[in-house]
């Protein structure tokens, strides 16, 4: 389990990014962080992931601190961070030498496996000897949590992993982050696309370094007002939901890409 205690952080100018921040991830949720730009998103996923140090309180991930340096290395095994722009995360010209590197620091046995097996995960398994620089965007966004998959992580911080990617690469990530919710991993990802949180099973809002509310997806439709008083505009299949709710239509939300919402509600009119 993620433990977070009383979180701030400020930053060298003095604002201040968190404050006062409580939360706990359970093993195998999947939870989505949503706020505007500012409202302090990456510099939780950083804090996290053990790369930044709180100001104050404290981060436990299975009971390791955070700011424990001891214990660097059993942390970094524990939990990976997939960053918004995969080119800052690739520093070899070879995808198999890129995500060798950071196993090799780590002093990691078995790469080749490894590699195999994280590469087979992401479907990226036919480039693990190809020029990393010559990959789409998405493509190279699939290396990097590959990279992060190598370690055998428990925990999956992903920052905005879409914001670059066009519509291709973003669908090719919410299938891998389905596929990963299935293989039981933990995930945190923050997105400011706001389709993207019906992936997760938690929504917590963020504003200006504040918690204001956490929500289970089901619980979605009944804080529509939650989401507009902290200027998160509607997602297209929340607003379809709820049109369709109000013609009588039962229909719950759940992980639908477009083209699976529209195939479902052809489904159903068939049938009727």
């Amino acid at each position: 389990m993620i433990e977070i205690k009383n979180l701030d952080y400020k930053y060298k100018n003095g604002l201040i990014a968190l404050n006062s921040i409580n939360l706990k991830i359970k093993e195998g949720e999947c939870v989505s962080i949503i706020g505007q730009n500012g409202s302090g998103k990456s510099t939780l996923a950083r804090l996290i992931a053990g790369i930044e140090i709180p100001f104050s309180g404290k981060i436990t991930v299975d009971e390791i601190e955070t700011t424990n340096k001891s214990r660097i290395i059993e942390l970094r095994k524990k939990i990976g961070i997939v960053f918004q722009n995969p080119e800052n995360q690739i520093l070899f010209g070879n995808v198999f030498d890129d995500i060798a590197f950071g196993l090799k620091n780590m002093g990691i046995d078995d790469i080749e496996n490894r590699i195999s097996n994280a590469l087979k995960k992401t479907g990226m398994i036919e480039y693990m000897y190809k020029d990393s620089y010559e990959l789409s965007l998405g493509q190279k966004q699939r290396v990097t949590i590959a990279s992060v998959l190598a370690f055998n992580p428990k925990y999956i911080v992903l920052d905005e992993p879409t914001t670059m990617l066009d519509s291709k690469g973003k669908e090719d990530v919410y299938d891998l982050i389905k596929q990963l919710k299935k293989e039981g991993y933990t995930i945190i990802f923050n997105t400011n696309v706001m389709d993207e949180i019906l992936l997760a099973d938690r929504i917590i809002v963020l504003n200006k370094g504040n918690i204001v509310k956490e929500l289970k997806k089901e619980d979605i439709i009944n804080n529509i007002n939650i989401l507009k008083e902290n200027d998160m505009n509607l997602p297209f299949l929340i607003k379809a939901v709820i049109q369709l709710q109000k013609k009588g239509i039962k229909i719950s939300l759940n992980e639908w890409t477009n083209d699976e919402f529209f195939e479902e509600i052809a489904r159903r009119l068939k049938n009727d």
